[in-house]
């Protein structure tokens, strides 16, 4: 499951456990809550890091939770119902009204992969865990909003051909080298401690949630457009 705590101006959520961290419809629904209790105790200078223990971040939807449903219709069901159940998280993270830093310790794939990318910052350790998005590989087509964030998020065309085409798995130092990843480490404090490091940093900013989420959604109108999340002016300067 997840855990959700504060240490001074900065939010830890934390996917806990050895296990995979499947993307099920419990967990989701507990991510959702987590960062409505974050967004509820929001103050300047707040700062969100979401990590995992164990070698996964996150392998993805439950696709185990999927097949038990015992009809290839019904399995499919449970896949949408997981995808439809995802879609208000990732909007929640890219309204919420602070930085936000994905310390990603191990293998992110497929949803797991886009749950760290709709982070503000992307750290990941380089020793092990790799980025996978495994759709091309067992059939499945991607949700809108997957590919419009991959479009948004990663610059490279020729990068996102070999992530959502070729199914290619991408290590630490590649990411970086791809422009996906901001920096790579040597073990999974490391990574951490990095992501605490930068959050203090920016947590001295004290900036205006409200304006940095808006200036956020401003900077990719269209998976902000594919989630429903609608722009607005804020003006919270006390210079005019």
């Amino acid at each position: 499951m997840c855990t959700l705590e504060k240490r001074g101006n900065l939010f830890f959520l934390t996917l806990t456990g050895d296990d995979e961290h499947r993307l099920s419809p419990t967990l989701i629904d507990s991510l959702i809550t987590a960062l409505s209790q974050v967004k509820s105790q929001a103050v300047r200078g707040s700062v969100l890091i979401t990590t995992a223990h164990g070698r996964f971040f996150s392998n993805g939807f439950d696709l185990g939770w999927a097949q038990a449903a015992g009809s290839s219709s019904a399995a499919g069901d449970r896949l949408h119902y997981m995808v439809d159940s995802f879609k208000p998280f990732v909007a929640a993270l890219l309204s919420l009204p602070m930085p936000t830093i994905a310390a990603v310790p191990g293998h992110a794939a497929a949803a797991g992969f886009v749950l760290a990318l709709g982070h503000d910052y992307f750290l990941m350790r380089r020793d092990r865990g790799v980025l996978y998005m495994s759709e091309v590989d067992i059939g499945l087509t991607f949700p809108d909003y997957f590919t419009a964030l991959m479009r948004s998020k990663i610059g490279s065309v020729s990068a996102r051909r070999d992530i959502l085409l070729a199914g290619t798995k991408i290590k630490g130092d590649e990411a970086v080298r791809m422009g996906i990843v901001d920096s790579a480490y040597d073990s999974a404090e490391s990574v951490v401690e990095a992501a605490v490091r930068l959050g203090e940093r920016l947590a001295e900013k004290k900036w205006n949630g409200e304006v940095y989420a808006e200036i956020r959604k401003s900077l990719y109108p269209e998976p902000c457009g594919v989630l429903g999340l609608v722009p607005k002016t804020v003006i919270a300067s006390s210079k005019l």
